[in-house]
């Protein structure tokens, strides 16, 4: 049987795994109630806003991580490894795209995450869930990287994300992956990142409560850590933490609308593209060193 050649439109993927194959990964998974989620999530919906079980799951993550520094960082070197913390908590988020007919795995950084609202998240991710990869300025260097020879292909995307000091651009600190819009309860992924969380999907399960047995939306919400970055109590914080603020996400509140002055635009409200960039999984270009967020390094 004659093989055929990978599609090139999927090389990328196959460049970020060389990249991680010096990962240490531990898995961890538990079990979110998400009764106050769906809460939050009808009464937007009636108020005409719309937000993805994902948008929360970034939301959480990335206040958890501003308070676990040692998680939000990356590392680098084998005989002389060196850990880089950083100050932004960046957040990697993949898509099921098509390129040209190939059904292909795209992602994108979402910066500065532990600022975020989450009306900006969840805008932020329609943008690219949406978009065309064919056409989005987002997605250009993808589409040159996909064109050169694999050597050179492969040469530049490693060049372009294994710095520390770009990384957290390229990868972000965080990745979140989802196919809870299947029917997966619930699976263990590697983004990249010192810290993963797979999102599976949300089903109406048995669940005590004050000595009860009740119907309640349930989510199974999976870790993966790089064991070279972290250990396994650290992780095992993050993820708790993120699953105790998932199920205390307070009423929905529709914001006070801001008022707008004469003739001023109201574009910028709308706009995704200053505030994320694409990962290491999309891109081949190095940021310059002053759009790279500050990072702590130390040697291991």
């Amino acid at each position: 049987m004659k093989g055929e050649p990978l599609a090139r439109q999927r090389r990328h993927t196959i460049y970020f795994l060389e990249e991680i194959a010096g990962f240490a990964p531990v898995f961890l998974d538990t079990e979110v109630d998400m009764t106050r989620v769906r809460e939050h999530r009808g009464a937007a919906k009636e108020a005409g806003r719309r937000y993805g079980v994902v948008s929360y799951v970034l939301h959480s993550a990335a206040r958890v991580l501003a308070r676990h520094p040692q998680a939000n960082a990356a590392i680098h070197g084998r005989a002389r490894p060196r850990i880089a913390e950083y100050d932004d908590v960046n957040g990697k988020v993949t898509f099921d795209k098509t390129i040209e007919g190939q059904r292909a795995v795209l992602s994108t950084v979402l910066t500065s995450l532990q600022r975020a609202e989450l009306d900006d998240i969840q805008r932020q991710i329609e943008h690219f869930r949406d978009g065309n990869p064919e056409t989005m300025p987002e997605f250009e260097a993808l589409r040159k990287l996909q064109k050169l020879p694999p050597w050179l292909a492969r040469f530049l995307f490693h060049r372009a994300t294994r710095p520390l000091g770009s990384r957290q651009t390229r990868m972000g600190t965080f990745a979140v992956t989802s196919l809870g819009h299947r029917a997966v309860d619930g699976f263990q992924s590697v983004g990249g990142t010192a810290v993963t969380f797979g999102v599976g999907r949300v089903l109406d399960r048995p669940v005590v409560r004050d000595g009860r047995v009740t119907i309640a939306p349930v989510m199974r919400l999976s870790l993966a850590f790089d064991h070279r970055v972290i250990d396994g109590a650290e992780a095992a914080d993050v993820l708790t933490e993120t699953k105790e603020a998932l199920e205390s996400v307070p009423p929905f509140a529709p914001p006070l609308a801001a008022a707008v002055p004469s003739g001023a635009s109201t574009s910028a409200s709308t706009s995704t593209s200053a505030s994320a960039s694409i990962s290491a999984s999309t891109s081949a270009a190095a940021p310059t060193a002053a759009s790279a967020p500050a990072a702590r390094v130390r040697e291991g």
